[in-house]
């Protein structure tokens, strides 16, 4: 067993369990944060953070609104309470470079880096899972993925290869001080990642892009709130107009290995009977 005890918040998302999964399978000690946790953690009550940091070596960090006003005043605060405590290793989930509230998500990670620990950030791209797990699972089910992202390339890359990285990071050496930029093997349209669920699961599954305007009616008349709203325009906005149509190296980085690639999550989806309508 290894004297290491990770903190691992968002504990219960679609990194964050994996991350914990993986650190138990090394043995390695793992403390949930979350508010139904033992001891409770609620990023907005600072009363909670003490007996959740206690004799912690290392953290996973999946803030809320890290492109938020409050996100780097949130971050510095903990993790320099996190140092005193102990910690010496810390992780943040971020996203990628250019995209909306850039100036907040930057001081956010800045805010970190200069909170005197071994910090590592990921930037991922689009999750495969959420088309499995998430937001896109009730379209897809449909028939009728209805998004406006155009034929805008991303690089989507798995959520095992973004927990499996950082993993690597909270229990190997070498990756301190290091931005990993994570992305699949190759980039791809909406289009192409419906089309390959498609051929997985033997469905007739469309990719239908619409007008950002009309999407966010869509979106409005299912009750979404507007906050939300126009959160998603802008980031499949950002998809659209080529924003993050490259790939990176960071999975090879870490992991030493080329990324997953999303044929093989899509035919294990389909497997497990994820998609059957």
């Amino acid at each position: 067993m290894s004297d290491e005890t990770i903190l691992v918040t968002g504990a219960t998302g679609k990194t964050g369990r994996r991350v914990a999964r993986l650190l138990r399978g090394r043995g390695v000690a793992v403390r949930d944060a979350s508010r139904s946790g033992t001891p409770s953690f609620d990023w907005t009550d600072r009363g909670t953070w003490e007996p959740a940091l206690r004799g912690v070596t290392g953290m996973y960090l999946v803030v809320p609104d890290l492109g938020g006003p409050q996100a780097a005043e949130t971050i510095a605060a903990f993790a320099r309470q996190a140092a005193a405590a102990g910690a010496r290793r810390a992780v943040l989930l971020s996203v990628p470079e250019g995209g909306a509230d850039q100036e907040h998500v930057l001081a956010a990670e800045r805010a970190l880096e200069h909170a005197g620990l071994d910090w590592t950030v990921l930037r991922p791209r689009w999750f495969f899972q959420n088309f499995s797990e998430d937001f896109l699972l009730d379209p897809v089910l449909s028939g009728e993925v209805r998004l406006p992202a155009g034929e805008g390339r991303e690089a989507f890359v798995d959520a095992e290869d973004i927990a499996e990285a950082a993993v690597a990071v909270l229990t190997e050496d070498g990756h301190a001080g290091w931005h990993y930029e994570l992305s699949g093997p190759r980039l791809m349209t909406f289009r192409d990642a419906v089309e390959e669920i498609a051929r997985a699961t033997g469905r007739d599954i469309r990719y239908v892009p619409l007008p950002p305007e009309a999407y966010a009616d869509e979106q409005r008349a299912q009750g979404v709130p507007e906050k939300w709203v126009q959160l998603s325009v802008d980031l499949y906005a950002y998809v659209r107009d080529g924003g993050l149509a490259t790939l990176s190296d960071g999975v090879q980085r870490s992991l030493g290995r080329e990324p997953r690639d999303f044929s093989d999550y899509a035919e294990a989806a389909a497997r497990q009977g994820v998609w059957n309508a």
